[in-house]
């Protein structure tokens, strides 16, 4: 456990997160070195640490293989166990690889039974360490006796998040690996060793924290087990007189900030300047030459021609206040080719510019290695930031409430909000911005709500946060002294529908991802009445003892107005719970009214569209009873409500926040509701949707836009003077007419944008192959077809050695095909996965990406946006075109409004999602990759052209049984 070779300061501030404060990062960096000397008494004075090694991920499908522990008496290990353990089966092949476990190692070890019962007797009761816990603990209380083990289980993944909230990563590795502790190796008694040394780091952590937060932490909630009390109770006592105080906290934590933005001024709204002030053409393409600012930012850089031109036609765009649509391929690095004009822009004229981002990845790769690298080699440097929802940050006011409510949340686990309190907690201590994205918190079991505001919910001047402190506000006045403010399509497109009033008045934007943007504007501007946003209001408004109702029934009671504070709430509480009981029955009737239709699939939700013959019918009638008695309970609960906050704010206004946040939401559920009752505005499309997998819960009432270009074009792009679309995606058969058509640029006339296609720098044609197995049946035969393609797609996996990434349009075929190619491949060496219900996207990706031979069958999510280059990803299978079902909501709304419906909306969005699922293959200039086309419509029906000439590279057609022998010659000759 020696810190002898524990991380330097330079190495501890590339493994922080990035806007951390020096003196947070000293901290850290001293803790290995602490924690070799200091003593923490009687919490560590019998402690077992612990891990397990298994056959997968699942206790209830998988089984222990290896068990290993420590006894921990101060700073030494007195005891330690480890055992490999018997499974029932066979090893795994990706296991043994992990682990270097055998069946021979195992063959004459105890049984799961023998080997818990002596890890019984070893731990004796004493608490238990590890590392995620849940997952340690599940495998060894799946066992019988396991729940003898220990009654405290202390997970110190969780607990790292408290200790260490400014780190980039909490995994075991990483920060045994940062602080200089014993290596990790996929193999029990390893790991143990390695957390050994982490724990008394993350004790360290804890004292460090501001005092009196290990007593108020301590103090939450007594009646609520949490493993974590006993642990910030013993170090709240070295420091008894202590009182910790929030708004002191964020205080000093802002004066140690000298990020980005931190103390800027505010930018100049675009609209008040007569003109840009920009750099020349020829100044701007000079950026780009070798000797340029992006050889600056990149040594070694090389001069790309279809870059340079981006670059050139994105600053013509800012200097005539005229909007682009730039489709540019693979490899042009657009990225850079925007930023450059629209920082040159911003710092020019003291504005603020936007990008809009789909991906994650892409708003890190613009936050953490772009725009750092451009604000170091740009004249003056360069200012930003990004901004996400209300929802995405924490409230300080909720959480200081939260921490000293007299209950938690009953629908949810008491002990994880806790946790989540805690880390929260802590982050904001050590933050001077940030938000919850990445903060490990299980949302799941902890009620977001309690923990975020929304613009309208927020206290604003009756918060002690507000604004500088609090850390939604910090980040919108940030925003508005940036050069460049990085969001995503989804704020974008929330700020249009609050008029503006969410983002700063940003009139140049860049669009980047823009393929994916009608759609992405259809949801938030959706209208959605939904049982599970019903449930949540009401549960949060309570009643006479529960939620903000009764949080206000008991401030209340001593007022000197108590009788008429009184009778306004038990109004508002009685005529709350009849709207409740109204909106029960309502969701009812939604399964009902759906029940009525023909089902449209065999899948777990049904999705019925509700068109003229829907609203004509007689369950419709039934519904609409039902509907309209819950419009009028809402109308009356609402004025109640309305009501009581009028009259209490007088005296006592920062009592009604909350309440007044549940009869804002309940009157936005009622004008939801009567939006698709009435369905009469004929913008919208309506739709109902039920879960069948579930008797009740899950039903929802939708209006959708239907035409998103019409809204962009009356609310959003008459007040931008440069907006930029930029994707590697956007034309069918080299044709713009469909993405301009779905953005309203084509509303505005023709004069107002200009188009650009930038082919990719890399090659091709020779790097990429496009096969059309052109033989196999139609789906309509479906054993046919499910025999073809399940021989198509072994022949493939065998051809290109596994890293094939297979994309369905349907579960139902994708799981039956599973069933029937993966026992093939297994006995073939080759390892298959599928996206089962309930399976982790993310797991699923990390599992492909660590194994070159493993093959993945997909659905929905891996259509786009997700990178595996090199040998990780050879081959993309497509099984089916992804057209739109002809029962989609949206799809039925337009076929009935145009007769060329499905020729102008379904085909152009089929055509975009193929050309999106072969840019997976060629990420880098040497990467090299086969698309292989399934359905035989490509060359039976007209429209298949459309697809093929969309493509990056020439077809050739094969018969399905040639496919397999053209492969393997294809990929010797790409070795």
């Amino acid at each position: 456990m020696s810190a002898s070779a524990a991380a330097s300061p330079l190495a501890m501030a590339a493994a922080v997160l990035p806007g951390t404060p020096q003196q947070v990062i000293d901290a850290y960096a001293t803790l290995a070195a602490r924690a070799e000397t200091r003593s923490f008494g009687l919490i560590e004075d019998d402690v077992v640490v612990l891990d397990t090694e298994t056959t997968g991920l699942s206790h209830r499908e998988n089984e222990l293989i290896e068990i290993a522990a420590a006894r921990l008496r101060g700073r030494e290990i007195v005891d330690r166990f480890d055992t490999f353990v018997k499974p029932s089966g066979l090893i795994p092949a990706e296991i043994t690889e992990l682990t270097s476990i055998t069946n021979v190692d195992v063959a004459h070890a105890p049984s799961a039974e023998g080997a818990v019962a002596a890890l019984t007797e070893f731990v004796g009761g004493a608490p238990v360490i590890a590392h995620n816990s849940a997952f340690d603990r599940g495998f060894i209380e799946a066992v019988s006796g396991g729940s003898e083990v220990s009654d405290i289980w202390i997970d110190s993944l969780a607990l790292s998040r408290i200790a260490l909230p400014r780190l980039s990563s909490h995994k075991l590795a990483s920060m045994a690996e940062l602080f200089g502790c014993a290596s990790v190796s996929h193999r029990a008694n390893a790991d143990v060793e390695a957390l050994c040394g982490v724990w008394r780091i993350l004790l360290c952590g804890l004292d460090d924290l501001p005092l009196g937060l290990m007593r108020r932490l301590a103090d939450m909630h007594p009646d609520v087990p949490w493993s974590y009390r006993p642990i910030f109770s013993f170090l709240a006592g070295s420091h008894p007189d202590a009182v910790f105080s929030m708004v002191s906290a964020r205080h000093d934590i802002l004066a140690a900030d000298s990020s980005s933005a931190a103390g800027s001024s505010a930018r100049i709204d675009a609209d008040e300047l007569p003109g840009l002030n920009l750099p020349s053409r020829e100044e701007v393409e000079a950026c780009f030459e070798p000797d340029g600012l992006v050889n600056r930012m990149y040594p070694g850089y090389e001069p790309r021609v279809e870059q340079m031109q981006m670059a050139a036609e994105v600053r013509d765009a800012l200097a005539t206040s005229s909007h682009r649509v730039i489709e540019a391929g693979t490899g042009v690095g657009k990225s850079i080719a925007y930023l450059v004009p629209f920082a040159q822009a911003a710092k020019r004229n003291n504005i603020t510019v936007g990008i809009a981002t789909k991906s994650n990845n892409l708003a890190d790769q613009l936050m953490y290695h772009e725009l750092p690298r451009l604000a170091r080699e740009i004249e003056g440097g360069l200012t930003y930031c990004a901004l996400k929802g209300y929802d995405h940050y924490p409230c300080l006011r909720k959480l200081e409430r939260l921490a000293r409510a007299s209950e938690v949340h009953t629908t949810r686990d008491p002990a994880d909000t806790l946790t989540a309190i805690a880390v929260i907690y802590a982050y904001a201590c050590q933050s001077p911005a940030g938000d919850l994205d990445g903060l490990g918190i299980r949302w799941r079991s902890v009620q977001k709500a309690d923990l975020t505001t929304s613009s309208r919910e927020c206290a604003r001047r009756l918060c002690p946060f507000y604004p500088d402190k609090c850390m939604v506000h910090g980040s919108r006045r940030r925003a508005a002294r940036a050069d460049v403010v990085v969001t995503n399509h989804s704020l974008l497109f929330r700020n249009v529908a609050a008029d503006g009033k969410i983002l700063p008045p940003i009139r140049h934007w860049v669009v980047d991802e823009a393929h994916s943007i009608e759609g992405e504007a259809r949801r938030q501007w959706a209208v959605t009445v939904s049982a599970d946003e019903s449930r949540s209001i009401f549960e949060r408004l309570g009643g006479a003892r529960t939620g903000s109702l009764g949080r206000i029934t008991r401030d209340l009671a001593a007022s000197d107005a108590a009788t008429l504070f009184m009778g306004l709430t038990a109004k508002a509480t009685s005529s709350t719970q009849r709207a409740s009981l109204a909106m029960a029955d309502l969701f009812d009737a939604v399964r009902d009214l759906a029940r009525s239709a023909r089902s449209d699939s065999g899948y777990d939700t049904a999705n019925m569209w509700i068109g003229r013959e829907v609203r004509e019918s007689a369950a419709w009638g039934v519904f609409a009873e039902v509907a309209n008695t819950a419009i009028d309970a809402l109308d009356e609960a609402s004025k109640n409500l309305a009501s009581l906050v009028e009259t209490v704010a007088e005296e006592k206004p920062e009592l009604v926040a909350d309440v007044a946040d549940g009869q804002r939401r309940l009157k936005e559920l009622n004008d939801g509701l009567k939006l698709v009752v009435e369905g009469t505005n004929d913008r919208y499309v309506y739709s109902c949707q039920v879960n069948r997998r579930i008797k009740a819960g899950g039903e929802s009432l939708s209006a959708e836009r239907l035409d998103i270009g019409e809204a962009l074009a009356e609310n959003w792009l008459p007040e931008m003077h440069t907006a930029i679309f930029a994707s590697a995606t956007m034309t069918v058969s080299g044709s713009f007419d469909h993405f301009t058509h779905a953005v309203g640029l084509d509303r505005l006339g023709r004069e107002s944008f200009q188009t650009l296609h930038l082919d990719s720098s890399y090659d091709f044609e020779r790097n990429m192959a496009v096969v059309v197995a052109g033989d196999i049946p139609d789906p309509r035969n479906r054993a046919a077809y499910l025999d073809a393609l399940e021989n198509l797609l072994v022949d493939v996996h065998m051809a290109m050695g596994g890293s094939t990434l297979t994309l369905f349009t349907n579960r139902r075929d994708m799981e039956e095909l599973f069933d029937r190619v993966s026992p093939r491949l297994s006995k073939e060496g080759l390892a298959l996965d599928c996206q089962k219900k309930n399976t982790s996207a993310k797991i699923l990706r990390d599992r492909f990406l660590s194994d070159e031979t493993s093959s993945l069958f997909a659905l929905k999510a891996f259509w786009e946006g997700f990178d595996a280059a090199g040998d990780t990803l050879r081959c993309v299978v497509i099984p089916k075109l992804p057209f739109s079902s002809p029962t989609d909501p949206l799809s039925c709304e337009r076929g009935v409004r145009e007769d060329r419906a499905w020729a102008r909306y379904s085909l152009p969005e089929a055509v975009l999602e193929v050309k999106q699922a072969a840019g997976r293959l060629i990420r880098t200039s040497t990467d090299a990759g086969v698309l292989v086309l399934a359905d035989s419509r490509l060359v039976t029906k007209g429209y298949g052209k459309k697809f093929l000439s969309s493509l990056p590279a020439a077809y050739q057609r094969i018969e399905s049984p040639q496919v397999g022998r053209y492969l393997e010659l294809w990929r010797a000759s790409h070795r």
